[in-house]
Parts: C-alpha cells; structure tokens; sequence
C-alpha cells in the first residue's frame, strides 16, 4: 500500500503535467502582423538620413555658442579678456562690430581663419536672412564654424565645432511606434495671397512667417488642423505640438517636412515627424507651435524626446 503523502505527490504532479499538457494544444497568442517590407525600407533610410544630417560636422549637435551682439564692438576668442568667450577656437578670433548696416568682422592678427573660403579679411558679414546665405568664418582648419544670425532686430554670433561634445557624445534617437497607418493623405487648404502667421520662438522673439495654406486630416473620428509655414524649401513645413508633447516627446513641439501639395491634396507622414534642434542643444532658436498648431490628439509616431 502506497501511504498517503506519497500518493498525494504523485496526484498533484499528474494534475501538472495534465495542465502543462492542455496549455501546450491550446491557442497561441496571434503574431503581430509584419510591416510591408517598402515601408520599412523607406523608414530605415530616413532615419539614417535624419542621423547623418544631425551629426555631420557642422550638424545642429556641433553646436557650442550663441553669443547675442549688441550695438558697438566685441571681441572674440576663447582666451579670458574676450567679450565674447568662446567655448572653442582660437584665444583670439576677431572683432564684430554691430553697426545700423550690419555686422562688421575684424579679423585677429594672424589668426588662421577664412571667410567663404578666401583669406579672412576685414567686412560686412551677411546674416543667415540673406537670400545669398550668412557668410561663413571657419577656423581650427575647418573643424569650427561661426556665422551670423538675425533674430527680429537682432543680431547673435552662431558658432560650431567638430568636437563639440553633444555631437561626439550623441546618443542616438529613439521612436514611437507609428506604422503605415499615421501616413494620411490630407486636405490642402490655401490662404489668400501674402497671408503670415506669428511665430514665437524658443527665445522669445515673434516673427511672422509666410502661412500659405494649412492641411486638414481626420484622425479618430475627428478632423484636425495645422496651419502651413513656408520655410523656402518648396514644400509644406510644419511646426506642431499633440498630446505626446512633454509626455514622451519633446515639450515644444515637433517638426514635419511634407511635400508640395499636388491637386488640393498633401501626403504627412507623422513617422517622420522629427526633433527641433534645441531638443539637442540650448544654443539654438526654434520656432515654437503657434496656437492653431497644438492638436488634441497623441501622435505616437515619429521621434521621442531626445535623452542628453
């Protein structure tokens, strides 16, 4: 005769292995459906794209100043005494002289630098507003980079470099999980002719900015809104804020690229919605979203808020 705690072992081992047995004939929990092959190609080579440009050497992460320029002079370097102390560079790099018609560079003797390629010399440089671009003053044999900025009435020094930390130290992007499906065909709504809306940006200027249009798309029922800016590009730019917004993406707001519209129609992919550069650097202006632009709706596409 068996004794009884013996049998009991053997009753609840049966009864587990009997159980395990029914678990292991029973359903599987359904796969996740795979994402057509085109689209992950095509996403693939935006975000490597997206990468590249953000950390090239004079990518937004090269990013180390941005000295405001008042009116009279200031001198510039990275050796004490300087008005302007630069981060990196040369001790001295020269002299800017903001003036009623602009910014004046004097270089520093026999400071390595150029200007648009050619020997630095003594000029007016142009501004990042000019149609021809802001003249461009590189030093450390190329590795650093300063130009001139104009923000409303004002003027700042922009300066880069190779090395600058946030761009050696990068630390890659991460995404939500978006899909084919945040990809929407919408509306293009034209506005009259010569039509501007005001942009605030990150430091606290409001510029009008030329609104051509906006797109409307549907989204859970509903219909949502974002006003159009043109950034000279020949697409459709948007600056928007949802309810991802400080909540797993960046606080102020993202930024989208969209085609030109072709029949009253433009195609947004939300998966390509990307960081403003201040969400890697605190030396940049970024526009923020205006009001029209901050949609009831949580985008879970595109990028998250960048981890420093």
């Amino acid at each position: 005769m068996v004794p009884a705690r013996p049998l009991m072992r053997y009753v609840l081992l049966g009864t587990l292995l009997l159980l395990a047995g029914c678990r292991s004939d029973g359903p599987t929990a359904p796969k996740a459906a795979a994402l057509p092959a085109e689209y992950v190609k095509t996403q693939q080579a935006w975000r490597e794209e997206r990468v590249r440009q953000l950390t090239a050497a004079d990518g937004w992460t090269s990013l180390v100043g941005l000295h405001w320029l008042d009116r009279g002079a200031h001198y510039a370097g990275s050796a004490a005494g300087n008005g302007i102390r630069l981060a990196v560079g040369p001790e001295h790099l020269g002299m800017f002289d903001v003036t009623p018609r602009g910014v004046r560079f004097v270089p520093a003797r026999n400071a390595a630098l150029t200007i648009d390629g050619a020997a630095a010399r003594t000029s007016t440089l142009r501004a990042d507003d000019d149609t021809a671009g802001p003249s461009l003053i590189a030093f450390d044999e190329g590795r650093g980079r300063a130009t001139v900025i104009r923000r409303g009435d004002r003027y700042a020094l922009r300066v880069k470099h190779a090395d600058a930390p946030s761009r050696t130290g990068f630390r890659g992007l991460t995404y939500w999980p978006g899909g084919p499906d945040w990809i929407v065909d919408a509306r293009y709504v034209p506005n009259p002719a010569g039509r501007t809306i005001d942009i605030v940006n990150i430091v606290g200027t409001v510029e009008p900015m030329p609104n051509p249009g906006r797109v409307e798309f549907e989204r859970g029922g509903r219909t949502h809104r974002i006003e159009a800016l043109d950034d000279g590009s020949g697409g459709v730019f948007l600056v928007f804020a949802d309810r991802t917004s400080g909540h797993g993406s960046y606080g102020a707001g993202r930024f989208i690229d969209a085609p030109a519209p072709s029949n009253g129609r433009v195609r947004i992919d939300f998966n390509q919605a990307y960081n403003p550069p201040c969400a890697f650097t605190p030396f940049a202006t970024c526009p923020l979203p205006p009001p029209e632009n901050r949609l009831d709706l949580a985008v879970n596409a595109g990028e998250k808020a960048y981890v420093h």
